[in-house]
């Protein structure tokens, strides 16, 4: 079996599994953070988890671009750096800015994760900078790599002002949860992951591939989910809870 023929394999399944994973979630809310719970194993500081986590994405996408062919491209360039720019700072700055060091999650949790940000990593990179062909000059002129570009940055400014919200509600010496108040908290309760969908939706425009396309819906499949146990979670434990505030989605859902 040829590399591209394990590739379309293991990319048909990584996109199957989706569907399993949001049923999965959405019945079992994954146990971090606020729905962390006895039962699951070894735990490990939050911190730490958020780092092994998500260093694989940034570190295995940079491997697989120095090895691969299609590299030298403008548009590889700027699919490097914007895929850099969120891993940068979700694997090295924000496991360092969580408010509560004591938080912990399950190993077992952490273990899955990396093996999902390992092969998305490899996954995306390696049809960008080998399968694909590679993208011309031309590609960043394209409406496609524009619309979904502005998406992916928009998304990640929604994403970053809303962890800057979630962080500070609360003094450092604080611990427990509040009301998220601010930006797009007014309309829902989880603007952080709504602006992390509308990022990676916008990486699948951008690159115009399946790839980039299984890891929007991947990010769907996870975080749909727990936005609604999150907004659930927030409608048992404070009764002044803002009635019109959706889960997810500004006036819809």
């Amino acid at each position: 079996m040829s590399e591209y023929q394990f590739y379309k394999v293991i990319l048909f399944c990584f996109l199957g599994l989706a569907v399993f994973a949001f049923a999965a979630i959405f019945f079992i809310p994954v146990p971090y953070g606020r729905h962390n719970r006895p039962g699951w194993g070894p735990q490990v500081k939050a911190y730490l988890g958020w780092l092994l986590m998500e260093s694989p994405s940034f570190f295995v996408f940079a491997v697989v671009f120095n090895l691969s062919p299609h590299n030298t491209s403008a548009a590889a360039w700027v699919f490097l750096a914007l895929w850099e720019t969120h891993y940068v700072q979700r694997s090295l700055f924000y496991p360092f800015l969580i408010r509560g060091k004591a938080k912990t999650m399950p190993l077992v949790i952490i273990l899955l994760a990396v093996v999902f940000t390992s092969l998305n990593g490899y996954l995306n990179g390696r049809w960008l900078f080998k399968f694909s062909g590679g993208y011309g000059p031309d590609w960043l002129k394209d409406p496609r790599f524009i619309a979904g570009a502005a998406l992916f940055l928009a998304g990640l400014a929604i994403n970053l002002h809303s962890d800057y919200l979630l962080r500070h509600l609360r003094r450092p010496d604080e611990a427990g949860y509040k009301i998220p108040r601010g930006g797009l908290f007014r309309y829902v309760s989880c603007a952080n992951y709504f602006g992390e969908i509308i990022e990676w939706f916008g990486w699948a425009i951008a690159t115009w591939s399946l790839p980039g396309l299984a890891f929007a819906v991947w990010t769907v499949a996870n975080l749909a989910p727990r936005a609604f146990s999150h907004h659930r979670w927030y409608r048992r434990h404070f009764p002044e809870y803002p009635k019109n505030r959706k889960a997810l989605i500004p006036f819809i859902a």
